[in-house]
């Protein structure tokens, strides 16, 4: 089992090669480039705390304690930190049994998630329950393609939110998978689901063109593949385009970094996903630079990327 010192061994020199810390504070100075660490969790399931010790796959290990650990740990060598997750963080373990939810997004909330999407098993107690919980989230949710229009859950979500650090401008939207035939309609009720391509592509021109942001990144609860043909994080990123990174839930794939693929335009996109039940951490290292003839924006430089499993 990989303990914090390795961790934090390995995010130091895993994707670039380096031999310290320091490195990354040289580079930064050479090149005045601005580094964002984006950290991400999905299919977090009610894990608070590892499984036990005598399960058969992952004892000892996992567990939204143990993510929060390593976080920290991250962010004492980072400053510029994003936090992400992908959705289905409810339902697993007795903790939602007891707390329903409000449990994890306290805990979500100490540790500094900055926006997360909803995934299926988070409407397992129903459009209310989840809005009887979601003030216990400091961060916000965000559904593109679902219509709360006519639930109690309509206006407590947003589409997309942007974030800003050291100058850079950060456009999130979040995208779920269609309830019909994984949710009880008595759960979700009047929740409309809209097309996950469509809202895609139009999120990502606003949030890219008209926002001006230097990265997009979409959260999605799709699924990274499938053998048949129900839509992926795969084929999102094939048939979308101004997205820059897509962290996925649902299917808990294990992938040791994200994976690189083309959009509808030819540009790359990459696709994460980091297992569930906080096995994993999923992490992304964007560098920007200044662009020379605009003072106020950047371009990207270079990208790294190595997942942290089986924590």
């Amino acid at each position: 089992m990989q303990n914090r010192r390795t961790f934090i061994k390995t995010l130091a020199v895993g994707g670039l090669g380096l031999t310290s810390l320091n490195s990354f504070d040289i580079i930064g100075k050479e090149k005045e480039l601005v580094k964002l660490t984006v950290l991400h969790t999905n299919d977090m399931h009610s894990r608070i705390d590892p499984f036990p010790g005598n399960h058969k796959k992952y004892a000892n290990r996992g567990g939204m304690e143990r993510i929060a650990s390593l976080i920290q740990e991250v962010r004492k060598v980072e400053k510029n930190v994003l936090m992400l997750d992908a959705g289905d963080i409810f339902q697993g373990t007795p903790y939602f049994n007891m707390y329903h939810g409000e449990l994890e997004l306290k805990l979500m909330s100490q540790i500094g998630y900055d926006a997360s999407t909803m995934g299926n098993h988070d409407f397992d107690n129903g459009v209310d329950g989840f809005n009887r919980v979601l003030p216990n989230a400091n961060f916000p949710f965000l559904c593109a393609n679902y219509n709360f229009k006519n639930t109690v859950l309509d206006g407590k979500t947003t589409p997309y939110t942007i974030i800003e650090k050291a100058g850079l401008k950060i456009g999130i939207f979040g995208i779920g998978i269609e309830l019909d035939g994984l949710v009880d309609k008595r759960l979700y009720k009047e929740t409309v689901y809209l097309d996950p391509i469509e809202q895609s592509n139009h999120y990502a021109n606003l949030l890219k063109n008209t926002e001006k942001c230097n990265l997009v990144i979409c959260l999605s609860h799709l699924g990274y593949e499938y053998k048949d043909n129900r839509l992926s994080d795969r084929k999102l990123a094939q048939n979308t385009e101004n997205i820059d990174l897509i962290i996925g839930g649902h299917t808990h794939t294990f992938l040791e970094k994200a994976e690189t693929f083309f959009n509808k335009k030819g540009k790359k996109v990459l696709v994460n996903q980091a297992g569930w039940s906080a096995l994993s951490l999923g992490h992304v290292d964007f560098y920007f630079e200044k662009k020379k003839s605009q003072n106020s924006d950047f371009e990207t430089t270079s990208i790294f990327t190595k997942n942290y499993a089986k924590i």
